[in-house]
């Protein structure tokens, strides 16, 4: 599987788990701070490979 594709997998699992774990808590609660910070992070990969596929490198 591609990079991108585990990514995307990645995402959406992290995204499914900050959901869950938001339930009954506030969005300043350290847990769901932790859990969309971890979010944050693969989000910040996920774009940052699509911004290297987008931008020809002079190689």
């Amino acid at each position: 599987m591609s990079e991108i594709n585990e990514l995307i997998k990645r995402i959406e699992e992290l995204r499914l788990n900050m959901i869950k774990t938001k339930e009954g808590r506030a969005y300043t609660d350290p847990v769901v701070v932790a859990a969309s910070q971890e979010l944050d992070e693969v989000l910040d990969r996920y774009q940052e490979i699509l911004m290297k596929k987008a931008v020809p490198t002079n190689a």
